[in-house]
Order: structure tokens, then C-alpha cells, then sequence
């Protein structure tokens, strides 16, 4: 799984609303979502895009917790929380290798500099079962 990760913060950007960062222009919002789609079709054409999907702006997540026992909802954005999940790609390919030169090629997707500076992606194996979450 390649995971990325965005802030409220960049989400607001990407709707043109500026914060202590400059917003992105409609010009950088269609560069990165033609990337994004280029992108994808290459790993659907390739045989090795299981599932992709963009989350939500982090304002419209919900968090369940529990204080003594008892479910605890609270809405987003979290202040504490700097960063969220923003999207993530299931790959199934030859190897852990080369999912990481999948996720490098992200490297190449557009963006305003004070986002790219920041920008990185995780990738992570799924477990596909008890044995294999090497507790």
C-alpha cells in the first residue's frame, strides 16, 4: 500500500484559499490532477493497480474514541493532528522494491514548491493475515 499525506492546511490551498501558505492556482490544481490521472492509468495498464482512492478534506473526518467505556465522537480537523491520510494506491506487484519505485514516480507530480518540500509517501506491506504482522 503507498500511502500520502496531506494537512488541512494543503487541502485549503488546493481549493485556492490561502493560509500562511500561498493557495494554488488553477493551473497547479490541473497539473496535479492530470499527473494524478497519467499516473494511475499507467498502473492500471500495467496490471498492478489493485485500488486507489483521494481522501476528504481532514474537516470532514469524524474520530471515534472512548472515555470510560463509552463511545466519544469528535469532528474534524484536529489541531493536534498536523498531518492526515490524503489518498493511497493498493499495488499488487513483484516485489516490496518495486512498489517503492512506484511511489519515487510521485516524486514527479506537480505542485507548488512549498508543498513538494514537505511531500513524501509511506509504503507498507498488507498483512494478510495474524501470522503475518511479525508482532
Amino acid at each position: 500500500m503507498i500511502l500520502t499525506y496531506g494537512s488541512q492546511q494543503d487541502y485549503d490551498g488546493m481549493a485556492g484559499e490561502a493560509t500562511d501558505k500561498p493557495a494554488w492556482s488553477a493551473e497547479d490544481f490541473a497539473a496535479m490532477g492530470a499527473f494524478m490521472e497519467a499516473f494511475n492509468k499507467d498502473l492500471e495498464e500495467s496490471g498492478e493497480l489493485v485500488e486507489t482512492r483521494a481522501l476528504a478534506a481532514p474537516v470532514h473526518t469524524r474520530r471515534l474514541g472512548s472515555q470510560d467505556g463509552v463511545p466519544v465522537v469528535t469532528d474534524g480537523p484536529y489541531a493536534e493532528t498536523q498531518e492526515v491520510l490524503a489518498g493511497y494506491w493498493i499495488v499488487e506487484c513483484e516485489s516490496f522494491d518495486r512498489a517503492t519505485e512506484i511511489a519515487a514516480r510521485l516524486e514527479g507530480c506537480p505542485a507548488p514548491a512549498h508543498v513538494t518540500a514537505s511531500a513524501y509517501a509511506d509504503i507498507r506491506p498488507l498483512a494478510e493475515s495474524r501470522a503475518e504482522l511479525n508482532l
